[in-house]
Formats: C-alpha cells, structure tokens, sequence
C-alpha cells in the first residue's frame, strides 16, 4: 500500500495562494459558454480538445459540438470535404468526433480488443464492405500539393481474386504542385523531411474509417534511369493469423514524383497495395478481412505517428527477414534428407544387385 504523504513533503498553501486559486477557480466558472466555445475551444487541435473534455463535465459538453469536430477533421483531411465524403461522415454514430477518433491515430500494432470510439456496427453491416472511399492528401512543409478522393467498388469478382491495389491517378495523369522538383544533383532527404500523406480508407456501410499512412515516408529514392523519386509510405496491420506469412501485412502506398529540371515538381503515381512477410501481393478478398478487422479494432497510443511509422515497419522487414532464413533453413534440411535418402536408396539397390 503508497503511504500517506507527510505534511512535510506536501505543505499547505499560503492563504494568499489558496484566494488566488479559488478566485482563478471563479473566473474561469464565470466566463460564458459562448466565448469558450468560439473563442478558445477553437483554437485546439483534435488531441488538445479531446484532452479539454476531460477536464470537467462543462467542457465535456462544450467539446462535444460537432461543428468543433467538422473543421478540425476538414483542417486535417481536407479531402473529406468533397460533398459524398461529407455524407457519409456525418452518419458516422457520433458524427466527426468518431470520424476523427478512427483516423487520426494509427490503428493498433495487435488489433485484439474491439474499439471503444463508437458502438460496433449492427450484425448486419459486419461483413465486408462492398465499397471503399479513399481520401488523400499530401502536404509539403504543411502546404497543401495533393488532395484527392477515390470510391472503390469491392463486390465484382475481379476486384476480390485479382491483387489489392488503389490508384488514385489514371496511367498517364498527373497533378503539378507549387514544390520545385529536386535536380539530379540534389538529394532527396530534404524532400522526404517535408513530404507527409495520409490515406484515410473510409467504409461507408460499417461507418468505419482508418489512416493507412505512416505519415512520413519510410523511405525515398531516385530512380536511377528515369530521374523520378518514389516515396514509400506504409503502414503494419495484423492478420491475427500467427504462424503464417500473412500474420504481418504491410499496407504500402507508393508515391511518384517528376518534373522538368528546374521546373515544378509533378506528382504521377498514389497507390496503395497489400503484402505479407513473404513479399506476396494480397488478392482484394483478403485484403478485405484484414481492413476490416484494422476498422473495428481499438486504435494505438497517441504516439508520433512518424517515428511509430518507421518503428513497425523496421520491425516487420526484421520479421520478413527472419521468416526466410527459417524458410531456407529448412529448405536446405529437406535438400539434405532427400540427398540422404537417395544416397541410402542408391547405395541398397546395389548392394542387392551384387550379392544376387
């Protein structure tokens, strides 16, 4: 059992401090409900007012207006404010609060316990979805070069059998950006320093939404004949199949950028793809389980998403890599038995063809 502080370790306030306290106390009580809501409440990101309606039940109430949420997830994503995103946001069981609790954290690294955000889906509506909504935006040093929504159909058969990928640019579109695109002489760190993305996946029928993104990118490189530079960006979710390649999946979204030299830089790919810890492409099928069970599953800490980002995927390019050593390990064990095996075989079958 803690034992009691003494008076020693926690004196009693001055009688001056404890006035100042109380008459602090009472002026933030006195101040109107309208001036913290539209002069303070405000001016608070999503962590900071969700961290306010904790406070006391006052500011619970206050925090609760959704119209404090709508522009804070529109500030963040402003993707969503395409007219079709903006419906389906607002039918989400506590309207922009619980789009913003699914979105905003990176969904947890072991998904086991569902998410206390929001009530679970009806019976229904827990299958998978049959459609998909994605919404990207891309910033450079907070500026804003890429915005852009997608609706995905997942019930044809060619979507489920063949392998899971979202373009969000046609073959030969491209989206020209106020950034200078890198010389072939410059590196491209700077770039990746400034370059962040989110892909908020969105499932309309569950009300359900998920960022794919790690924020910044994993890693950046030029390729060496084209002169573009790929971005990677990439998120682990759990399978919840232990022992299997799939157990791991890496959510990969690839960027592509190019340019004249000297001129603006141009971005020409934004995908997204599936792969287990073998390196093999999810079909849109399995995909489909994997995101769903990422949706409804609680989110991770309130961690920086950036270095959580790298963090997961070091370590399932760790997991990848030790899976293929135990693979050739016991491939070159089975290589060895066989060898044996014929040897014996071999080495018997003559043995009976000379003492005949």
């Amino acid at each position: 059992m803690r034992p009691h502080p003494s008076p020693v370790s926690c004196p009693t306030p001055p009688p001056s401090a404890a006035k100042t306290a109380t008459a602090t106390a009472t002026a933030f009580s006195d101040i109107h409900h309208d001036i913290l809501q539209s002069h303070v409440l405000t001016r608070l990101d999503g962590p900071a007012l969700a961290s306010a309606s904790c406070v006391s039940s006052d500011l619970r109430a206050l925090s609760s207006d959704d119209r404090l949420w709508a522009d804070i997830s529109r500030s963040a994503w402003p993707s969503i404010n395409a007219p079709r995103v903006s419906r389906v946001v607002s039918t989400f069981p506590g309207g922009h609060r619980s789009f913003f609790a699914d979105a905003y954290p990176l969904p947890a690294e072991d998904p086991g316990s569902p998410s206390t955000a929001h009530p679970p889906p009806p019976p229904e509506l827990r299958r998978r979805p049959s459609e998909l909504i994605s919404a990207v935006d891309i910033r450079y040093r907070g500026q804003l070069i890429f915005s852009k929504t997608a609706e995905t159909e997942t019930e044809t058969g060619w979507f489920r059998c063949s392998p899971f990928r979202i373009d969000m640019l046609e073959p030969k579109e491209a989206v020209s950006t106020p950034v200078p695109f890198p010389s072939p002489d410059d590196e491209c760190g700077d770039l990746g320093d400034g370059l962040r993305l989110s892909w908020v996946l969105i499932d309309p029928e569950g009300r359900r939404a998920m960022n794919l993104s790690s924020a910044a990118p994993v890693s950046i490189q030029r390729h060496w004949l084209s002169g573009e530079v790929h971005a990677r960006f990439v998120t682990v979710l759990s399978s919840g199949e232990r022992g299997t390649a799939a157990e791991r999946v890496a959510c990969t979204i690839a960027v592509t950028c190019g340019g004249p030299r000297g001129g603006a830089m141009q971005v020409r790919e934004v995908s997204v793809q599936a792969e287990d810890m073998e390196g093999t492409y999810l079909n849109g099928g399995d995909s489909l389980v994997i995101l769903r069970r990422a949706m409804e599953a609680r989110r991770g800490k309130k961690t920086r998403e950036e270095e959580e980002g790298r963090r997961r995927y070091e370590d399932f390019l760790e997991r990848r890599r030790e899976r293929k050593e135990r693979r050739a390990r016991a491939e070159g064990t089975l290589d060895a038995l066989c060898v044996g095996f014929g040897s014996a075989a071999l080495v018997v079958f003559w043995l009976f063809i000379l003492c005949r």
